[in-house]
């Protein structure tokens, strides 16, 4: 069987599995939402040395440090939402597939949902390194701030981990996915790497293959290569399972 048909021997398709074809538009928004919190990050120009400093910057570009925090909250809701689909598949239902890779995507969504929502109450909390001109970070601003930089991370990894899990599955079952594996499993491990300081620069070039590796899988998803995959390895009890 071919990797490119539903049906066999020239039998009529089956309908398409819609929780696939969710989780595929879900993973498509919250590449399209990353994309989003990047630039409105990158624009705010907050990321400074001390949370100090971070925080006056910050008062100068309030709207657009509020919009990166809630494109990451809808990032993470969108992972989560996939994740949810994605649990409900035929795929991983009958286990041709690790129900592994969308729980860590589940957790990671979570995570990097509250990072978004910490952001967003950053932006809208009362300066008062600007309102009195003097003072330390108010504790409660601290915290929240410690909990974004946190859960940020941990999201991060979290993701990392399902590309990883991820590939094993992609090199099991071949065609167009076994192709995708070594990127998933090179990209999974590099984005381990934000909890070390010195690979500071290498961030920005790994969140952006993350965010291809997104848009790819969340296309192949979409469009059904990923079910068509499945039934072409497993063919008949796939068939049935679907």
């Amino acid at each position: 069987m071919s990797d490119s048909s539903l049906g066999a021997n020239g039998a009529h398709p089956r309908p398409r599995d819609g929780y696939a074809l969710a989780g595929g538009v879900f993973l498509l928004l919250s590449a399209a939402a990353t994309a989003a919190m990047v630039a409105a990050r990158i624009a705010s120009d907050t990321d400074q040395p001390t949370l100090a400093e971070s925080l006056r910057a910050v008062e100068d570009n309030r709207a657009l440090y509020g919009v990166a925090g809630f494109a990451r909250f809808l990032s993470g809701a969108a992972l989560l939402l996939a994740a949810s689909f994605l649990l409900r598949t035929w795929i991983i239902r009958e286990r041709f597939g690790t129900p592994l890779v969308p729980r860590l995507f589940l957790f990671s969504g979570v995570i990097t949902a509250i990072s978004g929502v910490c952001a967003v109450v950053i932006a809208v909390y009362p300066n008062p390194l600007v309102e009195s001109g003097a003072g330390g970070v108010p504790a409660f601003v601290e915290a929240v701030s410690d909990v974004r930089w946190t859960a940020g991370k941990i999201g991060f990894a979290a993701a990392g981990a399902a590309l990883l899990a991820a590939a094993t599955q992609q090199w099991k079952v071949g065609g167009a996915l076994r192709r995708v594996a070594p990127a998933s499993a090179v990209i999974g491990a590099a984005m381990q790497l934000i909890w070390i300081d010195a690979a500071t620069l290498m961030h920005p070039i790994v969140g952006a293959a993350f965010f291809f590796w997104l848009l790819g899988i969340g296309t192949m998803l979409a469009t059904g290569r990923v079910e068509r995959r499945f039934i072409a390895v497993y063919g008949e009890r796939a068939k049935r399972a679907a």
